[in-house]
This record gives C-alpha cells, sequence and structure tokens, in this order.
C-alpha cells in the first residue's frame, strides 16, 4: 500500500476484495472517490452514509438517467443513501470484472421501478421517458408503440410484463450490454 495509510484493517480490505469483483488497490481508490463526494462527513469515519443527493454528485450518476434508481438498488437502507459498502457494491457490479448474469440481475432491479419482479407496462414508459428525456418528439402514441414493440419482442408467455427470465435472455443477445452497464472508477 506504499506509504499512505489506510482507514481499513488488512482484513477488512481481504474481507471486501472477498465479496466484490476488486482488487485491494481498486477498493482503496473507491474508497478515495466515496470520500472526494463529501470528505468533510466521511474523512475518518468510515461508517459514514451519504445523502443520495450527494452520492449522485458522482460524475457517472450525475449524467445518468437512473442515477436515482441505481442508488436506490444498491442503498442498504433503500432511500438512496449509501454507506461505503454500499457504494463499493454498486462499483463492483458497474466493473468490468463483475459478470453479466451479476449485471443482468442489477438492471432487472433497476428497471422494475414498481419493485413487483416483473418489468410492467408503467416500468417500461418509465425507462422510455428517462431515455428520451425532456423536449422529445415522441407522442404518447409512439411510446405506446414502443412499449408495445418491445412486449411483443421480449414478453415470451404474453402475460404483458417481462420476467428476470424474459429481462434476461433480452441481455443474453446484447452483444454491448455489459460495455454500457459500466461506471470506471
Amino acid at each position: 500500500m506504499g506509504q499512505a495509510k489506510s482507514q481499513f484493517t488488512e482484513d477488512e480490505l481481504q474481507d471486501y476484495e472477498d465479496l466484490t469483483f476488486f482488487t485491494k488497490k481498486e477498493i482503496l481508490c473507491a474508497h478515495k472517490k466515496f470520500k472526494a463526494l463529501a470528505p468533510e462527513k466521511v474523512g475518518h469515519n468510515k461508517n459514514a452514509k451519504l445523502s443520495l443527493h450527494k452520492v449522485l454528485q458522482y460524475p457517472e450518476l450525475r449524467v445518468n438517467p437512473f442515477g436515482d434508481r441505481i442508488c436506490k438498488v444498491f442503498s442498504s437502507s433503500n432511500d438512496g443513501d449509501c454507506t461505503f459498502e454500499d457504494f463499493l457494491d454498486m462499483m463492483s457490479v458497474f466493473s468490468d470484472a463483475a459478470p453479466k448474469s451479476v449485471k443482468a440481475e442489477h438492471a432487472f432491479r433497476i428497471f422494475d421501478f414498481d419493485e413487483d419482479d416483473m418489468i410492467g407496462v408503467s416500468d417500461l414508459r418509465q425507462v422510455v421517458e428517462r431515455l428520451i428525456g425532456d423536449g422529445n418528439n415522441l407522442t404518447d402514441n409512439d411510446v405506446k408503440l414502443l412499449i408495445q414493440t418491445v412486449l411483443d419482442e421480449a414478453d415470451l408467455d404474453d402475460d404483458g410484463a417481462l420476467s428476470f427470465a424474459e429481462f434476461e435472455h433480452i441481455i443474453d443477445k446484447s452483444s454491448d450490454f455489459s460495455n454500457s452497464f459500466r461506471i470506471r472508477l
């Protein structure tokens, strides 16, 4: 670790390494990024919890239309506020080393806005609206058609919603999913 003194014991670093897709060096880098979001709060308190607002200052989350959902999915308190461990888990899942299956599971949770373990019409509408943003030229009928097209293609059991298995099937066919579901430290 060089001359820098870590807030973590060697055992804690080993535990984090065992539980994530990161090396000890990457874990320390993640902590440095977490601490930079609120140095006055994190300081020497490795158990500090940052508000959703603070976590959304992380550059990749700030520009992501799903930033708040990402934080809520990884928040141990389910409100978007994050401890370092929540942040580390988030960064680990979004790392290059995370398997596609782990990324797919979390992507499903991010898109399941109503948290009913299905991605239904209302969830798809929110996904589309976030992706197209304000000032788009799509009419309500365009959005409905887009949602119906997604369901026609992916809803294999015709129940009007995507189960995790159906979602994972789409992800398996997507060659660039792992590249787009990534945040660099």
